[in-house]
This record gives C-alpha cells, sequence and structure tokens, in this order.
C-alpha cells in the first residue's frame, strides 16, 4: 500500500457547494487543504437549478456571505437575472433569488477556490476512511494511495450508493454522466453510522431554440438589480425568465402512466423531498389542481438549454417528450437532457455534533446532502460550519457552533442534529422562531463578529459594521425627539403609509445623510418596533432554557418520570442543554419539566 507524499491538514471529499466552502473555509484560517474529487474540472457544477437564494435559501446566503464564504461572491459574479421575492410581504420573508450563468458559475468557482495558496486538487476517488488504532488517519483512494489528512469532511452531496432512474430503469450513478462514491457507505457504517436512504430529482433541459416564447409569460429582472454581496454583476439584469403551466393533458398523460414511474411502481426506496416533489407527485397529491405553475430559467445568456422548474420527473424519456409537447409554448419542444430521480445514501445528522463531527469518530465532519438535507444553499451553510471546525480540530483548537437564535444556518444545524430528518431538508422562514430579529438585511450584524472572531474576516470588517449600526441607532433616537404631525418620528413611521425616504423629502432628515443599507435598517426598526420587542422578549425565554445544561455523562434512567420514548431520544442525542432537549421531536412538556427537576436536585441548574 502506497502513502501519498502529501500531509494535509483538512481532506475535503468532493467539489459541491458544500465542498467548496469546507476547503475555502479551512484554507482561510490557514489549514492546508487537499480538495478530493475524481473530476476538478466538475467543482462548483449546478446539476439541478441554474440559481442561488430564494425564500429560507437567500437568508443563508447572505449570512454565509458574512461569515466570509463563497456562494453570494460566486453568485453575484456570474448573475444573469435578480428578483426579490414576497416584496409586498413584511421584511422578515423578502428573498432575492439569483439566476446564475451555470457553466460560468463553475469557472469562477474553480478559478477563486484553487487559486487559493491552501487549497490543491486531488483528483481520485475514496475508497475507505484511513483509520488505525481507532483513530481518523485520513483517505485511502481506489487506486491504493492514501492520503493523510488530521481531519475529514465529507461532502458527497448524491453519490454515496447513488442511483439514478429513468423512468423504471436504472443504473448506479451520483448524477447524471457520472460514477457513484462506491464503497463511503460501507465506511460509515464500519464507524458505527446509521444511513438512510433518500431521493431527489431533477427536470429536463430543453433546447433553448425549441421554444415559442410568445406563448410564455414572460418575468422581468429587478431594477436596479439585487445582490448578496452588494455589488451586482456586469449582467444581472441580462435575461428575463419565463413561466408557463401543466394542462389538462399534461395531468391525464401522468395519470395514464404512473406505472412507469419507478416511485409509484415501488422501485425506489428512497424518501423524497416533500417541499420539492416531482411533478407525478403533484399531480396526484394535488389532484384538485387543474394545472401547476412552471418557471423557465435560461442556464445562460448564450445557452442552448432552459431548466423547467418545477417538471422534475422519474417517468421514461419517451413519456417526457409527450409530457413536455403539453406545456404552452413548448409544442414543438426537443429535450436535450432527460429528467431523472437519483437515490442515495445519507447519514443520520443526529449523530453529529451541533459543529458537525462525527459522534462516532473524532475528526470526521460531515456537511450537505449526506447530511439529509436538500439544496445548494444548505450545503454551502453546512460545508463552510464543517470547513471551519475541521481546521479547528486539525490545529487543535475547540469546535465551534452558531447558536439557533443568531439565525438561519443556526437553526439549520440545531435542527438536523436536534431533530433529525425523515425527508431531505429544506431551509423555510417558517421555521426560524426569530425570522424578523434574523432578516436577510442585518446578516451582517450578526454573522461578521463570529467571523471575526472564528479568524474568517479582519477586525476592520467589524469596525465597519459596527459604525454602521452605531449610526442606525443614532438616527433612531434622532428621530425619537424630532415632531412630525404632531407625534414623534418614531411613531410617524410606524403608520402604513408612512416612509423614511418621504421624511427625508420633508426635510427633516439627519445633517449627515445615511446610506441606502442604513436607511433601511432605520425604516424597518420604526415600522416594526413593536414586533421586534416582543421577538427580543422570546430570545431571551429561550436563552434561559439554554443556561440549563445537560452532563455530558448523565445517565437518563437515573432521572424520575421521564418517559421511556424521551430517555431512548435524549441517549441518543445527547443535548448539551435543556433547550436543545426541548426541541427533540417526541419530548413532552413533562420530560422537559423531569429534567429541571433532576437539575435542580443534583445541583447542576444554570451552567454558570
Amino acid at each position: 500500500m502506497t502513502v501519498s507524499r502529501e500531509t494535509f491538514d483538512v481532506l475535503v471529499v468532493g467539489g459541491g457547494h458544500a465542498g467548496i466552502e469546507a476547503a475555502w473555509a479551512a484554507a482561510q484560517l490557514g489549514a492546508r487543504v487537499g480538495l478530493v474529487t475524481t473530476n476538478p474540472d466538475r467543482i462548483g457544477l449546478m446539476p439541478c437549478n441554474p440559481a442561488v437564494g430564494g425564500p429560507g435559501k437567500s437568508q443563508l446566503v447572505f449570512e454565509i456571505t458574512a461569515l466570509g464564504g463563497l456562494m453570494g461572491r460566486l453568485a453575484d459574479a456570474t448573475a444573469i437575472h435578480t428578483r426579490t421575492l414576497n416584496q409586498s410581504k413584511g421584511p422578515a420573508v423578502r428573498s432575492l433569488r439569483v439566476q446564475v450563468e451555470r457553466d460560468a458559475y463553475a469557472v469562477e468557482a474553480q478559478r477563486v477556490l484553487l487559486a487559493h495558496p491552501n487549497v490543491q486538487a486531488v483528483r481520485g476517488e475514496v475508497a475507505h476512511l484511513w483509520i488505525e488504532a481507532g483513530h481518523l488517519c485520513g483517505v485511502q483512494l481506489v487506486d491504493g494511495r492514501r492520503l493523510a489528512g488530521r481531519a475529514v469532511v465529507l461532502s458527497a452531496g448524491t453519490f454515496l450508493s447513488g442511483v439514478v432512474w429513468y423512468g423504471r430503469q436504472s443504473r448506479p450513478a451520483g448524477r447524471q454522466g457520472e460514477p457513484p462514491a462506491r464503497f463511503l457507505s460501507q465506511s460509515l457504517r464500519a464507524v458505527g453510522h446509521r444511513l438512510m436512504r433518500f431521493k431527489t430529482g431533477t427536470p429536463p433541459r430543453i433546447r433553448a431554440d425549441s421554444v415559442n416564447y410568445g406563448a410564455l409569460e414572460v418575468v422581468p429582472p429587478d431594477d436596479p438589480p439585487g445582490s448578496f454581496t452588494g455589488t451586482p454583476g456586469p449582467h444581472a439584469a441580462a435575461m428575463p425568465t419565463w413561466t408557463t403551466r401543466t394542462t389538462a393533458r399534461t395531468h391525464r398523460l401522468i395519470q395514464e402512466n404512473l406505472h412507469l414511474s419507478p416511485l409509484y411502481a415501488g422501485d425506489i426506496e428512497g424518501i423524497g423531498p416533500r417541499y420539492c416533489p416531482s411533478i407525478e407527485d403533484k399531480v396526484v397529491r394535488f389532484a384538485d389542481k387543474d394545472s401547476h405553475l412552471l418557471f423557465v430559467e435560461p442556464d445562460g445568456i448564450h445557452t442552448s438549454e432552459l431548466y423547467l422548474q418545477g417538471f422534475s420527473s422519474s417517468l421514461p424519456p419517451e413519456l417526457q417528450e409527450e409530457m413536455v409537447r403539453s406545456l404552452p409554448g413548448f409544442e414543438r419542444a426537443v429535450i436535450q437532457r432527460y429528467a431523472y430521480a437519483v437515490e442515495y445514501d445519507a447519514v443520520d445528522p443526529t449523530e453529529l455534533t451541533p459543529g458537525l463531527q462525527s459522534k462516532k469518530l473524532p475528526g470526521l465532519f460531515t456537511a450537505g446532502q449526506i447530511n439529509g438535507t436538500s439544496g445548494y444553499e444548505e450545503a454551502a451553510a453546512q460545508g463552510l460550519l464543517a470547513g471551519v471546525n475541521a481546521a479547528r480540530f486539525a490545529a487543535g483548537e475547540p469546535e465551534v457552533h452558531l447558536p439557533r437564535e443568531s439565525g438561519y444556518i443556526g437553526v439549520l444545524i440545531d435542527d438536523l442534529v436536534h431533530r433529525g430528518v425523515d425527508e431531505p431538508y429544506r431551509m423555510m422562514t417558517s421555521r426560524v422562531e426569530l425570522r424578523l430579529l434574523c432578516r436577510a438585511d442585518n446578516a451582517d450584524e450578526r454573522m461578521v463578529p463570529y467571523a471575526v472572531r472564528w479568524g474568517l474576516r479582519p477586525k476592520a470588517d467589524l469596525e465597519r459594521v459596527e459604525a454602521k449600526y452605531a449610526r442606525v441607532r443614532a438616527e433612531l433616537e434622532r428621530l425619537a425627539r424630532v415632531r412630525v404631525d404632531g407625534v414623534s418620528g418614531l411613531h410617524y413611521l410606524r403608520r402604513p403609509e408612512a416612509s423614511y425616504a418621504a421624511l427625508l423629502e420633508r426635510g427633516l432628515g439627519p445633517e449627515v445623510p445615511l446610506t441606502p443599507e442604513e436607511a433601511y435598517q432605520v425604516e424597518v426598526r420604526a415600522k416594526y418596533a413593536g414586533y421586534i420587542e416582543r421577538q427580543i422578549r422570546l430570545r431571551e425565554r429561550l436563552r434561559e432554557l439554554s443556561a440549563y445544561r445537560l452532563p455530558a455523562g448523565l445517565d437518563y434512567r437515573t432521572v424520575h418520570n421521564l418517559s421511556r420514548e424521551a430517555m431512548e431520544k435524549l441517549e441518543r442525542v445527547r443535548p448539551a442543554t435543556v433547550a436543545e432537549a426541548a426541541r427533540i421531536p417526541g419530548l413532552r412538556d413533562s420530560d422537559i419539566t423531569a429534567l429541571l427537576v433532576h437539575l435542580a436536585r443534583t445541583r447542576e441548574p444554570a451552567g454558570a
């Protein structure tokens, strides 16, 4: 057996969105990173929709950007269409969605990541984790090479024992045209991890010159364009997108051919995402609907392909032809790449720490779809945190994490490691209890302090953010003293028709004008002051429960009045605090009370 001459601090397995952020974060902290992938030219490839963001997801990207990650930067650099969703709703749910040039995104990701002096791409397929005497030493490749690493991040996406389905025909693959990771599942089981089987899918790609755009409804880009970094790319408003709808003929074709679907025929064992179902699943589950909205999105400015969002399917290719041509505008459409479903293995995320480290094998971290999530943004967020902690582990430093109340990434990780998943997890604004405090627009205020503390950003960045919000607070204090129509400026802004811009037009602004971003913060904080105060009180109550720490070696059999179900779940998850225990599905209020009483009796209450 040969051993590679290269010894890395961190080995990252997989070059998708999780792998990119893990490698970048670890490298930024000074770790020597080996990025192991079967083909470095596929790093950053977007195998599904050519877009970043959307409800719940854009909030993740703003937080990744504030923490010093790459996803927002890459999306802005390659944007061809931006649109802010939920504009008519409150600021908590407004979400940016950036359509990107798909191929350019991958090129830009490779250019930026592989230019980092601490990152080296290693071509190869990982066969096994390299473990000696119970300690993780690195990974072993299928060609016999061993790569030494103090920490390993697995970000294998849908490749773990992946199988793709076209109708009832299947073949091993991680995604279209690429082989699966054939051996890693066995390695994970060997160290004690429980694996689950999940499923996802992708729509067909349509030849752009075969579509009748006159029959489609145009969705124009925002003007001016939005961005994650504050600097829109040069082509951010270059393209429209379009919409069409399914028809009665579409639904009839699907209903008459469900026996050809591997999902309905029982061939697929994996559980699919509830919030991103296939078109056949939507037709069956929502039989009362006459049609379903579909989004037609270009893969680039000069692309030959269109992405048909909302039309994911695992039905046979010949049937897909008829289904697509039943859509308005697609009567003569030509499919360049057919839709398919993919089944893959995922680890049980309750077997991970809040820093995404395996509880079974120190030094092993996992991120992305391997943890039971779906979506680029969820994967990138996990990759960043796993990369930070892998670098810290390699340097002998303690693990860090983001508390739930800090924002969307905190909620995502907390849900995964304490609640677990029984289907691919998708981030949504409704999952976040404190979403009015954790908006996309104040991600810098919440995340930059962590980024600086962890070493991902310089202290000067924090000073700029602190100065920005000091100006916002000063303006709110000034408005409390200004009289407008007989009331204070703050009370004036709480009127539905009032705006900060109207105050400025009346000459009631500060001597030194605020930036547009600062002015927006003033208006939001004034207009929603009552709701924000309510959420601040809720945050404090959640923190109180978090102060009650559970001893690491607590024998839950000694806790009086604890239900058997609670005992089993607490033993498996091993929460650090009562707050974490309260979020485990199946635990009742009486179980939480039993824990608090036990802590009081054993003099282990507030973790002072």
